[in-house]
């Protein structure tokens, strides 16, 4: 697929907030009409959603914003100003993404061995996380 552009991983960082980098790297590429079909369905949900309700805003918002910044460090400066959390809740969002599937989860850990297969990692026993398929499939690891 040479039309795909991957967004960065999901263990990037800004302003304290996992994840974050690669939400705005999705943005930016629906904005320009380049984020792949892949990345569609959850676009604004998924782990972007998880984001959103960790940090008290809307896909919307964060479109917006994004929409109206040339760099990551407007972003960021609209985040530090409007999203007022602290570094232990910031810890618990990337806890909670890096905890995906959680045990005991039966259909989650069905998918993730399905994520892993479609990537070519099913021998991997260090891909754990969806976190970790991700960066599989994104050739990260």
């Amino acid at each position: 697929m040479s039309d795909l552009i991957y967004p960065r991983s999901p263990r990037e960082t800004m302003d304290g907030w996992m994840y974050l980098p690669r939400y705005i790297d999705k943005i930016r590429l629906h904005l320009a009409g380049k984020l792949h079909a892949d990345y569609q369905e959850n676009f604004g949900k998924g782990f972007d959603g998880t984001w959103l309700k960790y940090a008290g805003v809307t896909h919307e918002q964060m479109m917006a914003v994004v929409r109206k910044s040339i760099t990551d460090g407007q972003v960021c400066d609209w985040v530090r100003q409007n999203v007022k959390k602290s570094a232990a809740e910031k810890s618990a969002h990337a806890r909670d993404i890096l905890s995906r599937p959680l045990p005991g989860d039966e259909a989650a850990l069905a998918r993730l061995k399905m994520r892993k297969e479609q990537c070519g990692g099913s021998h991997r026993d260090d891909v754990k996380t969806f976190v970790d398929v991700i960066d599989l499939d994104e050739k990260r690891i």
